[in-house]
Order: C-alpha cells, then sequence, then structure tokens
C-alpha cells in the first residue's frame, strides 16, 4: 500500500467530510417535508342583471305584406313594454331576418316538389336591466299580447351578477383561510409546526343553483337559469413542515 504523507491524508478527509456535509444539507432540503390541502370558498348571492328575450314574426305572400304584419306587432310590443314602464335603455329589437317558405307535395310518380308559399319575416326582442323583479313581471304578463292574437315566443331568461370579479377576490382569500386553518390542523395532530407557503393554486371556478344537486365541472359551471346562486372556488396550498 502506498504511503500518504499526514498532512496530505489530513487534507483529503476534510475534503471528503466537506462534500459529504454539503450533499446532506443539499439532501435534506430536497426531501423536506410539505403539507398539501385544499380550501373552499363559496358565497350565495341574487343575480343583479336579467336578459329576456322573446321572438316574433309574420308572414305573407310578398315581403311588403309580411313588414306591414311585423310593424304592427312590433308597435303592440313596444306599447306593451311602456306600459310596463320598460325604460327605453332597457329593450331593444334585433334587426328582421328574411325567409323564404315552402309547401313539399309529390307528384304522381313520387318525385317531391316545392312551391312558394310566402316570405316569413321575424324579429327579436331582447330586454336588458338591473331592475330583475319588475322584468320578472312583465315577463308574466306577456300572456296578454299571446291572447290578443300576437304571435310571440318567450324564452328562460338568463340571470347574471356584475360584481362577480369582486366577488371573486372575497371568496379566494376566504379558501385561502380555510386552506391554512386545515394544515395548522394536520401539522398539530401530527406533532410538527406549520412552516411558510411554498405553492399556492386556485382551483375551478363554479357558479350553481342554490340548495340544487348540478353538478360541478373540471372546466368551470356557471348557471345562468336560476336568479339564486352560489359561487365557490378552492385553494390548493402546499406548506413546509417544520
Amino acid at each position: 500500500m502506498r504511503y500518504l504523507p499526514p498532512a496530505l491524508a489530513i487534507g483529503l478527509a476534510a475534503v471528503v467530510s466537506a462534500l459529504v456535509l454539503s450533499y446532506a444539507y443539499l439532501n435534506r432540503h430536497a426531501h423536506q417535508d410539505t403539507i398539501e390541502v385544499i380550501g373552499l370558498g363559496s358565497k350565495d348571492f341574487k343575480s343583479d342583471l336579467i336578459v329576456w328575450r322573446a321572438s316574433f314574426s309574420r308572414k305573407a305572400f310578398t315581403i311588403k305584406e309580411a313588414y306591414a304584419l311585423l310593424d304592427k306587432d312590433r308597435a303592440l310590443i313596444t306599447a306593451f313594454l311602456q306600459q310596463q314602464a320598460v325604460k327605453n335603455e332597457e329593450y331593444v329589437f334585433s334587426p328582421i331576418s328574411i325567409s323564404k317558405d315552402y309547401v313539399y307535395s309529390y307528384d304522381q310518380q313520387g318525385r317531391q316538389y316545392s312551391t312558394f308559399s310566402g316570405y316569413v319575416l321575424s324579429q327579436t326582442l331582447t330586454i336588458e336591466s338591473k331592475r330583475v323583479d319588475e322584468i320578472e313581471k312583465t315577463m308574466r304578463y306577456i300572456s296578454g299580447l299571446i291572447e290578443s292574437g300576437l304571435e310571440i315566443i318567450s324564452y328562460e331568461p338568463e340571470y347574471y351578477y356584475t360584481q362577480l370579479a369582486e366577488l371573486k377576490i372575497h371568496m379566494i382569500a376566504e379558501a385561502t383561510k380555510d386552506a391554512r386553518l386545515r394544515a395548522e390542523k394536520i401539522a398539530q395532530e401530527a406533532g410538527a409546526r406549520l412552516g411558510k407557503l411554498k405553492e399556492a393554486r386556485m382551483g375551478v371556478f363554479q357558479i350553481t343553483a342554490q340548495n340544487s344537486n348540478e353538478d360541478y365541472s373540471w372546466g368551470g359551471t356557471f348557471n345562468t337559469s336560476s336568479k339564486m346562486k352560489t359561487a365557490s372556488i378552492t385553494m390548493r396550498l402546499t406548506f413546509e413542515v417544520d
């Protein structure tokens, strides 16, 4: 065996010891214990914006005749809206849509042929208002127009919330607080101390109808059919544990 001078042996031992200690230090931090928790924030609220649509149409053999009939219907609807105190800036009529209608028949040889039966002119009324309860009453009274002979189709209203950005910030704070409380409880039960926050990730933001069994979606559910809603969001936090 080759002889090493005492000074060189001591120097090599010091270098090896330093490398071992350095690796142990790095390895300790690479495998540091963590806790990952999910917190929930939720809030019930009432929609403050309603969007309601209704369509009406008329058919005649000429465009001029169909337009005259549609014009009378639009005047009746406008008078109805004014009677219901719907403001001018709250409703709008879409551009008129024109299409040709045909009657399909078969000849003696079984071949199908079409016969022009007239022009169909249609229009859509859209009401958008923050006076949700008042517009809902207007919707219920629309049956009076139908009874008078007006062919109008009323669609289901859509409900929205205009303060959604502020609500979302409040819910993120609530979900973060909930997650931290969960992490502290887990660390306490494990006999450890909760360290600093390493990572925070926001989960999916959902809006569902209140008191419903509406399914959640990974892409986010945004209910527009219910006036009373529940918003929820999750926060996933990762803490170090000492």
